[in-house]
């Protein structure tokens, strides 16, 4: 089962991780978009990890739920909304118990991803961070090293595309052979969870 702690363990993986690979996530942001996807998440995800040390709420749920607004309140474009929804949705379909188990996540985590499809108009296939969530969390059933396995194929898989949504598309055929941002930096959050989960797959 899993308690409020790993939830906040996630969150806090999550945001070594963006600050780790802050500059490449610009740098593949920047020929298709505004150069900005790094440095917006840094600051968001810089926010989480400091109101979850100060507010430290004890159900899975509530971690995800304030993790989500404080990304919607911090970070600019489309990654605030869209991040901000996919953790507070996640977090609102788990409820308020203490503890929830694996399959209790991948449900709650798949409410999450349809409501970023929703909000952003995005299907697979559309060059997002859709790519890499889809196939994560159909992976995750078999267990989280499954799941950033399918999320790093997913990213990669994003480079041939001709983007359909988002800013890239505005380039048509420009955008091919650019990998997407923000399936990339999706799948750092998917990678996050596997080492919150001690399946790291390294």
């Amino acid at each position: 089962m899993l308690d409020a702690d790993f939830f906040r363990r996630w969150m806090t993986a999550t945001a070594a991780s963006v600050d780790r690979e802050a500059e490449r996530l610009t740098a593949l942001d920047s020929p298709i978009g505004d150069a900005d996807h790094g440095s917006n998440l840094q600051r968001g995800f810089t926010a989480v990890t400091a109101t979850l040390e100060k507010e430290a709420p004890d159900t899975p749920g509530a971690v995800l739920m304030l993790a989500g607004r404080q990304l919607i309140s911090t970070v600019g474009g489309a990654s605030g909304p869209l991040y901000g929804t996919l953790l507070r949705r996640t977090g609102k379909a788990l409820g308020d118990g203490v503890e929830v188990s694996d399959q209790e996540l991948t449900d709650a985590l798949r409410a999450g991803v349809d409501a970023v499809m929703q909000l952003g108009g995005a299907a697979p296939g559309d060059k997002t961070m859709v790519d890499a969530l889809v196939p994560a969390v159909d992976a995750l059933g078999d267990s989280f090293a499954a799941a950033r396995a399918a999320a790093e194929e997913g990213a990669l898989a994003t480079t041939p595309l001709q983007a359909r949504k988002g800013r890239a598309s505005y380039l048509g055929e420009r955008s091919i052979g650019h990998q997407d941002p923000g399936a990339t930096s999706s799948a750092l959050l998917i990678a996050a969870l596997a080492e919150a989960a001690g399946e790291s797959g390294e």
